[in-house]
């Protein structure tokens, strides 16, 4: 276990380590644990009770968080013909055909997001497969990140709409929004977030399913939170 520095031991002893906080207290208490001179990401943790092993338990889906993560997502939009102009005025901050994919294969990695048309996705898929999917940026139609309605996909992930997956312990991980956020923003993104979570619960996942939520800054401990709250 790493040792914690004095500021991380000081910021624990606020956290009652054998209580379960609602949604609200914990928001409020995360809050008050920020003290870096950045506004602090605050992320939501999610353990499951699947088999991370077996593809049919694999937790995969979307949701859009209704104040937003806080930060600002730079888009590429891959596509062609008149959806090039579709995306531009989505709000894409990169928008292009196979020049882009080119670019991109040539290590342009200067970006959040990419989102395609589905008619890009024979070249995207093969050109771009090994670069983007490590990174978890591969557009997927399960992603909500190919389609033909890729304007309202842009503004969709613009406006705070968030992928999770579940990594390879069986947790989900996502930012809910900035330590400068309301307390009640903050549990209120949280609360989208669980149920998305629970709405993606795969057929072939039995028993428990949510074991434990916690939520915490990008500096601090983290909070665990009563579920269901």
């Amino acid at each position: 276990m790493p040792k914690r520095g004095k500021r991380y031991l000081n910021l624990l002893e606020k956290v009652d380590r054998n209580r379960l906080y609602t949604p609200e207290e914990a928001a409020k208490l995360v809050k008050e644990l920020s003290s870096a001179k950045f506004d602090e990401t605050v992320e939501a943790h999610i353990k499951l009770g699947i088999d991370p092993r077996k593809s049919d338990q694999t937790v995969r889906s979307t949701v859009a968080l209704p104040h937003g993560t806080g930060r600002q997502v730079r888009v590429v939009a891959i596509a062609k013909g008149e959806k090039l102009k579709e995306a531009e005025e989505a709000g894409a901050d990169f928008v292009g055909g196979e020049e882009i994919v080119k670019k991109i294969k040539e290590g342009w990695l200067d970006f959040d997001a990419v989102v395609a048309t589905p008619d890009m996705m024979g070249v995207v898929g093969r050109e771009l497969g090994r670069i983007l999917g490590p990174r978890g940026m591969l557009p997927n139609p399960k992603a909500g990140t190919v389609g033909f309605n890729i304007g309202e996909i842009i503004k969709e992930i613009k406006a705070g709409r968030i992928e999770f997956r579940n990594d390879k312990t069986g947790v989900v991980h996502a930012p809910i929004g900035k330590a400068s956020f309301d307390a009640e923003k903050l549990a209120e993104n949280l609360r989208a977030f669980i149920k998305a979570v629970e709405a993606a619960k795969p057929e072939a996942a039995k028993g428990t399913y949510i074991k434990s939520v916690h939520v915490a800054t990008t500096m601090g401990p983290s909070v665990k939170v009563k579920y269901p709250a």
